[in-house]
């Protein structure tokens, strides 16, 4: 139906109307064949662009005819039998004869130039709606997004945030650890983070007065908790704690000139039963998690920040994953300044 509609259309309207949209499309296609690195849409492209070039082709021969007109015989041999004939003597004209250029044929000219511009103008301004209409329209795509952290109203902070000097709060934790590259330093490059929470609680034990911010982002394989403590804690005390605990594998070192210790330990796992009873199961332990505590600053004067990583599997990504974790958190924490 649209080829025989493009058919009744006159030559001046017809051809630049194709030239339009073939251009259109052929460089919009390349532009996504580009993008995608996607072969088959590189060729159709590329047929697009020829079928244009093509056009393009004829309508520049069409315009030379046009320029250059050259006497033809007609294709049923009709001017060759008009002249086998004889022919009465033409009256002697009284005024010039109209050359090929009459005013006639000039408008005409005019009137298909005038066509074939309003034709490519109406196409362009289509084709420019088309492309930029999904920038500003919503889209429907259901790809799955990473979680990000809440950047709702803030919560009032307890005053042991107050009476700490430069404490880094839950939100700030989450947006250090929630980074674009986190799934790439963890080797599960592919996955998109499903949740992100942060939270700005006080250490257990100490009645409110020590500030434990922290942040937890989840995937599919891995989840990633970031805590800091403000405690007076060394990591020197801290690995003689370990020592007496059932941490395992502990090994001690220097992360961006702060000492530092790496640990592994079991989770747990506590099961919450919201049906008429309410009752809970017991805690049970859960999967092994590997942790790296990094002193707040260079003198371990007290205080530490907590990288820890675990999997429902039991699977542990390479010590260097949480190596690289920490070297992009810790800059945004502020060290611990001299008391």
């Amino acid at each position: 139906m649209l080829g025989f509609l493009l058919r009744l259309l006159p030559f001046w309207v017809r051809e630049p109307l194709l030239i339009a949209v073939g251009s259109v499309l052929g460089v919009r296609i390349m532009y996504l064949a580009v993008r995608d690195h996607d072969r088959v849409a590189a060729g159709l492209g590329v047929v697009f662009l020829v079928f244009t070039a093509i056009r393009v082709y004829a309508v520049i021969r069409a315009l030379r005819a046009r320029r250059n007109p050259s006497p033809t015989a007609s294709a049923d041999g009709a001017a060759v039998d008009a002249a086998a004939q004889p022919q009465p003597r033409p009256q002697a004209e009284t005024g010039p004869r109209p050359g090929p250029d009459t005013p006639k044929k000039k408008e005409e000219e005019h009137n298909a130039w005038g066509q074939a511009f309003a034709a490519v103008a109406v196409f362009g301004a289509l084709a420019a709606a088309l492309w930029l209409a999904p920038r500003f329209t919503p889209s429907d795509d259901n790809t799955t997004r990473p979680a990000s952290c809440s950047g709702g109203t803030h919560e009032e902070l307890p005053k042991a945030f107050k009476d700490t000097p430069r404490p880094v709060t839950g939100e700030e934790l989450c947006k250090a650890l929630n980074r674009p590259e986190l799934a790439k330093l963890l080797g599960t490059p592919e996955e998109t983070a499903t949740t992100a929470s942060s939270s700005n609680n006080t250490a257990p034990l100490t009645d409110g007065k020590v500030a434990e911010p922290e942040a937890e982002v989840t995937f599919d394989t891995y989840t990633v908790n970031v805590s800091a403590t403000y405690n007076k804690l060394s990591i020197d005390q801290y690995v003689k704690l370990m020592k007496f605990g059932d941490e395992k594998d502990i090994k001690t070192l220097t992360v961006l000139g702060r000492p530092a210790v790496l640990a592994s330990d079991h989770t747990m796992r506590l099961e919450i039963n919201l049906g008429s009873g309410g009752s809970g199961g017991p805690v049970e332990e859960g999967p092994l998690a590997r942790t790296l505590s990094v002193a707040l600053d260079r003198n371990d004067r007290g205080g530490y920040c907590e990288i820890t990583v675990w999997s429902t599997s039991g699977a542990l990504p390479n010590d260097s994953a949480l190596l690289d974790i920490a070297e992009k958190v810790l800059p945004r924490i502020p060290e611990r300044p001299v008391r």
